[in-house]
């Protein structure tokens, strides 16, 4: 017998909430990040890896459709039969899909037509929600909801990538209104972690994704890592000395690739007389010295690491290291879109969470006795455990709570478009 969703509450932002109330909230944020967008500006696709604004906004609906409604809300029919090839993005087990590299291909259906598919979805889901429904069902619609916010950061990086390649330059909401910021750029500091046995990975109460469990031990060494993220400044001082020109600083894959493509500076850097400029959200601004450097692959923070005679902390160093801290940052609830100075450091970390992820010096691996989801969702991240790095602690464009210390992100270490930074680390 199902249990009625009155009596039972799912996380979303670190906040145990009514089931309804949380659907109804991620879902508004996802459409409020459209408006102002033509059906044109949510249908290019910018390049292989990004994904259209409309196919985001398309594909966490077929999520729902897919994988809750159909197989649990009895009568419901789908709203087009058309778009589960469409829309779909890896799920093997569920059928055929357009290729991802085609997906600006789609013209059609429009950017009405997907909205009018998510006012046809969310009506549904708010009926399933309004009925019983089993503690599954509730897991499921909870997986959904921070599924959504995962491609809501997503939407706001792919988008940025395509403005960047606009002459143009347009900015996707104006440059704010300039406000004092803190005074000074906030000094370089460590902070001293014990080494032993630490726990880590997400428990058992609480919503985590597969790959962030079981909680599990791990010996560390002792270590310090530095209170704040790397800057501008400091990334400027790299170049200058030769970054990108030093082949001993680099990974071999990653010269090669810095080679081919031409890596001279950060992804959306650009040069204008002496001056360095970078694309965001806002538009092209003037690179803060003092703001955490953004938009650089694990290659490049692997080869500053070096050139500053550090390394990248492991990802369970940095989790050690974030366990007792407040999950607080500049996140994209913040509205400002772009990395911005943090605030001088004091015995702790600064920007820890928000701002940019992290790059680790950690493959995206399983955890010992690791199970992935069963069924269709089972694809969800045991797929990708092979060939990616993880990344920490959320950015500028990650929902606000979305993150916690256990959260695992990845990528390839060659990808630079998404909101990528770093933090050093140093042995003790």
């Amino acid at each position: 017998m199902g249990i009625s969703v009155q009596h039972q509450r799912v996380a979303v932002g670190g906040i145990q909430q009514d089931p309804a109330q949380a659907y109804a909230s991620v879902r508004t944020a996802s459409r409020s990040l459209v408006d102002g967008l033509s059906d044109a500006d949510a249908t290019v696709q910018s390049m292989d890896d990004a994904s259209p604004v409309k196919w985001h906004l398309a594909h966490t609906t077929w999520f729902f459709e897919t994988f809750i409604l159909l197989p649990f809300a009895a009568g419901y029919e789908v709203f087009d039969e058309h778009f589960g090839f469409l829309f779909n993005s890896y799920y093997d087990a569920v059928g055929d899909r357009q290729p991802r590299p085609r997906r600006g291909m789609l013209t059609r259906p429009s950017l009405t037509r997907v909205l009018d598919y998510r006012d046809r979805v969310d009506e549904a889901m708010q009926l399933l929600l309004r009925s019983a429904a089993s503690p599954a069902v509730l897991e499921r619609i909870e997986l959904g909801i921070h599924h959504e916010q995962q491609h809501q950061e997503l939407l706001l990086t792919d988008l940025l990538h395509l403005f960047a390649q606009n002459p143009l330059l347009p900015a996707y909401r104006p440059a704010p209104v300039p406000v004092p910021g803190p005074p000074g750029v906030a000094g370089a500091g460590w902070h001293a972690v014990p080494g032993g046995i630490a726990e880590v990975g997400a428990g058992s109460e609480g919503f985590a994704f597969d790959s962030e469990r079981p909680r599990h031990p791990v010996l560390l060494q002792p270590f310090r890592l530095a209170t704040r993220p790397v800057l501008n400044g400091e990334w400027l001082a790299f170049m200058q000395d030769g970054g990108y020109t030093s082949p001993a600083l680099w990974l071999a894959d990653g010269w090669d690739r810095a080679l081919e493509e031409g890596w001279t500076a950060p992804l959306y850097w650009r040069a204008r007389d002496t001056e360095w400029l970078t694309m965001t959200l806002r538009g092209l601004q003037s690179v803060d010295p003092g703001a955490p450097v953004c938009h650089v692959s694990y290659f490049e923070a692997d080869a500053f690491a070096r050139w500053a005679g550090k390394r990248l902390p492991t990802e369970f160093e940095w989790e050690r290291a974030a366990a007792n801290h407040p999950v607080a940052g500049n996140f994209v609830d913040s509205g400002r879109l772009m990395p911005v100075r943090p605030l001088a450091a004091d015995a702790g970390f600064v920007a820890l969470f928000g701002d940019v992820w992290e790059w680790t010096a950690s493959d995206f691996a399983p955890y010992p006795r690791f199970r992935p989801l069963a069924g269709g969702l089972g694809e969800y991240n045991g797929k990708f455990m092979h060939g990616q790095r993880v990344l920490r602690g959320g950015s500028c464009v990650t929902p606000a709570g979305h993150v916690r210390a256990s959260y695992r992100n990845f990528f390839q270490p060659e990808k630079r478009w998404q909101f990528t930074g770093l933090r050093l680390a140093e042995d003790s």
